[in-house]
């Protein structure tokens, strides 16, 4: 029953839900991120049963030994079609069938014959016949024997236990499956529920998310300026910024380089007159060093050496530059001031501020083009929004909840009932299984007692009282086998033919989808219908759509639109079409008109500023003659080592007013060099660094100023005959940028809604517990493991009364034995019941 419910719960679904399926994450390139929120279903997907599997897969392998046949598809398929004929299809049922008829007559027969035998049986003992005479008769081997039987019987004993305690586990196994049948119907119910609340919510949720792509839109279209204004603007950047950027560069360098032009001719004035003043000092010391020089003093032959020698240096002190002879630079200095009555830097800005206000004018050119697409985008989403209203998934939903109301009602009504039932069950189970317990457990009572109280040295008729209860609990063992084995093998039979041919023919076809293949056979449920689950759910029967087909889409999560092809009764696509509900929005950006004109980077005035400064003579200063004389040292000797060698000389001369006269000259030329030359050296190095700045700066002054005129001619052609393509362009990119969002977004929507909505997983879930996990994991596995562990007890009980009745006669106390006579050796029987007087037997034997 719960099968047929779980099956039409699937088929009630399929039909009743059109267009339905779960979460998808897809990723968006444009900023956007869908998801749905997860579904969590609480039944397993699959049933593991544990330690006691093995057991079931051994029973599993003795069914596939009985019954090796092929399922039965022909005759399923005509069973179904009601075509059918028992006269003559039998053969075929007979063929597959063989194993289990064999087996079911074996036990019919043990059925039949059990009874008869054990009455038989009986009636022979009773007669003193089929060892029912209290006499055994001494043979050689009887030691041999009675071991022999001993553990025949007992590893008989043994796998009798086997089978009593597979008989155990398997009852008890059954019925605590069977009170976990609540728990899983309610999992499944519960799953099914989250299935029909959660599919509304997901619908609205994706529905929703239209908000979230509309808002993402308004955003961009309320940030025009920045993003297709600023597009425009990157466009023009590589052409026009890299120009002003030099423009405004060459200002500043017009600037600087009046500065240096200023600061390199005043150092230079000042230079000339330091030279000139550092050039009167040393004439000076010059002019007191030759007077002292022509003292009479030095006319002595022994001084004359040495004034000779001061005398011919004395044209050392003189200065090393001609810095008077470079020319001024006031004429470029001029030319320069001129130029920069001409404010370039602001002519600069001008540019700059008319290349930046590109995005303002292109926002204050789409205010109206903004406004309509916002309308077409409102329109938009109410066109979505009527997609949920002309589904109906609520009303569709809520009919199937009544349904699913009404199968959990019925669920909860009858298996009270079913465990009820399975009570009575479980306890013919336990009564079955103790009835074999009870049976071994006097063949081990026998043998237990028979074995250790056997006593080898005692005649059979004086066998002691443990041996003699060994061989009772035996014949007792014996008798209640021969009383209830046959309705043991009853039990046998029955649940064997109904739990083997269950597992061979719904559990194993229903694993290997043998049985969706049957029922997917084209024209079998209906006549007229080639499919029957499409005719069924789209009455379009001609479609293929096969239950495996559902099935293992439901097994992988697909949603229900997908897995029952209902783009053939419903078509989500003509209401998500995307270049109908785009087209407006793709009219508004082609029309467009965007206008943006008159971008002057820099003027006529600032162009003749710029070809000014190029012509103001700085690049044909001489800086080669500039740098030579202020490379220079100021004096042609070094001072200071002038007067250290002055000194030195002065001091070879005697004492006198010439000595006196030398050294205060060296002095003076110590403070020449310090107060004078050094400043002097100092100044002229800052100035040739000042030159090879100018320099520098001046260098290529015409073909730089040549090179920015050209490129920025070139930027302002670029920007008057390319700026409209790069307008449509960005336009274009823009627009495509905003449908994008749409796109991606009603893409995810139709994905969402046809392939995922409404996974129709807890419906395969639902059938495989009604199948798989219920029908044959609780029920038929157990049931075939019950059977199979009483039936091999049962069939070995067969062999253990035929051992335990031939081990008997050497455990009980025998009424009469066998004696011999010691001449001729002849066994006579002695008839005396309790002992026997040998001294008695003697003299009758004499006699």
């Amino acid at each position: 029953m719960i099968l047929i419910l779980s099956f039409l719960l699937l088929l009630g679904l399929c039909r009743d839900t059109i267009s339905e399926g779960p979460p998808s994450s897809p990723r968006s390139t444009h900023g956007l991120e869908f998801e749905l929120p997860s579904t969590s279903y609480e039944t397993k997907e699959s049933h593991t049963p544990g330690p006691i599997g093995v057991l079931f897969q051994m029973v599993h392998g003795f069914l596939h030994v009985v019954q090796p046949n092929a399922f039965p598809e022909d005759v399923l398929r005509k069973i179904i079609q009601r075509k059918f004929d028992l006269s003559t299809d039998y053969e075929k049922i007979i063929h597959y069938e063989v194993g289990i008829i064999i087996c079911a007559a074996l036990g019919l027969l043990f059925v039949i014959l059990m009874p008869l035998v054990g009455f038989f049986f009986g009636l022979c003992r009773c007669c003193n016949k089929c060892g029912g005479e209290m006499h055994q008769r001494e043979k050689r081997n009887a030691a041999f024997l009675r071991k022999c039987y001993a553990v025949s019987l007992l590893v008989i004993c043994i796998f009798i236990s086997v089978g009593i305690i597979c008989g155990f586990v398997a009852n008890d196994h059954l019925r605590t499956q069977i009170g976990k049948t609540q728990k899983l119907a309610d999992s499944n119910l519960r799953d099914l529920r989250t299935l029909l609340n959660e599919t509304p919510s997901q619908i609205n949720y994706v529905l929703g998310q239209y908000t979230t792509t509309k808002e993402k839109a308004f955003w961009d279209l309320d940030n025009i300026k920045s993003l297709l204004g600023g597009g425009i603007h990157e466009q023009l950047r590589p052409k026009v910024i890299p120009v002003l950027d030099d423009i405004k560069a060459m200002a500043a360098a017009i600037k600087e380089t009046k500065e240096a032009l200023l600061n390199v001719n005043k150092t230079l004035e000042d230079l000339k007159k330091s030279t000139a003043r550092l050039s009167t000092s040393l004439h000076e010391v010059k002019t007191n060093l030759e007077q002292s020089l022509n003292d009479p003093m030095c006319s002595e032959r022994a001084e004359m050496a040495t004034c000779n020698d001061i005398r011919k240096t004395l044209n050392q002190l003189d200065d090393n530059t001609n810095l008077s002879q470079l020319p001024s630079l006031d004429k470029q200095i001029d030319n320069v001031t001129d130029v920069l009555r001409t404010d370039l830097s602001s002519l600069v800005q001008e540019g700059y501020k008319s290349f930046n206000d590109i995005p303002e004018r292109v926002q204050n050119q789409t205010v109206d083009m903004v406004s309509d697409i916002k309308g077409t985008l409102n329109s938009i989403g109410s066109n979505i929004g009527n997609i949920n209203k002309q589904m109906s998934i609520r009303d569709k939903l809520s009919s199937f909840s009544d349904q699913l109301d009404y199968i959990e009602t019925y669920i909860h009504r009858r298996l009270p009932t079913l465990e009820e039932y399975d009570s009575y069950r479980w306890l013919g189970g336990l009564v079955a299984c103790s009835l074999l317990t009870l049976i071994a457990t006097f063949y081990y009572l026998g043998l237990l007692c028979g074995w250790f109280g056997y006593d080898q040295n005692a005649t059979p008729t004086r066998r002691g009282c443990v041996s003699n209860t060994g061989g009772v609990f035996l014949m007792v063992g014996v008798g209640i086998s021969f009383l209830f084995c046959w309705i043991l093998m009853i039990i046998v039979v029955l649940s064997f033919v109904v739990g083997g041919n269950v597992e061979k023919l719904v559990c194993e076809p229903y694993q290997n989808k043998k049985l969706f293949q049957i029922l997917d056979t084209p024209y079998l449920l209906n006549e007229e219908w080639k499919y029957y689950l499409s005719g069924m759910v789209l009455n379009k029967p001609d479609i293929n759509l096969t239950f495996q087909q559902v099935y293992s889409d439901c097994k992988d999560n697909k949603g229900i639109y997908t897995t029952l092809k209902l783009e053939n009764s419903y078509n989500i696509s003509e209401y998500l079409n995307i270049q109908e509900l785009t087209k407006n929005i793709s009219s508004d950006f082609e029309n467009m008109k965007v206008k943006i004109d008159n971008i002057v980077l820099l003027d006529a005035a600032g162009k003749k500023n710029l070809q000014d400064f190029s012509s103001s003579g700085v690049d044909r200063i001489d800086y080669g003659t500039y740098l030579a004389e202020t490379a220079k040292m100021p004096t042609k000797v070094h001072l200071v080592t002038f007067a250290d060698g002055l000194e030195g000389k002065a001091n070879k001369l005697p004492q006198g007013n010439v000595r006196q006269s030398l050294a205060s000259n060296a002095r003076k030329i110590r403070k020449i060099y310090d107060g004078q030359v050094v400043p002097l050296g100092s100044s002229m190095t800052t100035l040739h660094r000042s030159i090879q700045e100018l320099q520098h700066k001046s260098n290529g002054l015409g073909v730089k100023v040549h090179n920015i005129i050209s490129s920025l001619d070139s930027a302002q052609d670029f920007i008057t005959n390319h700026i409209s393509s790069i307008i449509v362009q960005e336009s274009k990119k823009y627009g495509n940028m905003i449908i994008g969002y749409f796109e991606h977004y009603l893409k995810w929507v139709k994905i969402s809604i046809t392939e995922e909505i409404a996974a129709c997983k807890p419906m395969a879930t639902a059938l495989d517990s009604a199948v798989d996990v219920f029908l044959c994991n609780y029920i038929i596995k157990p049931m075939n493991l019950f059977w199979f562990g009483i039936g091999k007890a049962t069939i070995f009980l067969l062999p253990a009364l035929i051992f335990a009745v031939k081990l008997a006669k050497y455990y009980r106390r025998m009424d009469s034995e066998d004696v011999y006579d010691d001449v001729e050796n002849i066994p006579m029987k002695n008839m005396q019941k309790g002992n026997i007087d040998f001294h008695r037997h003697q003299t009758t034997q004499n006699l």
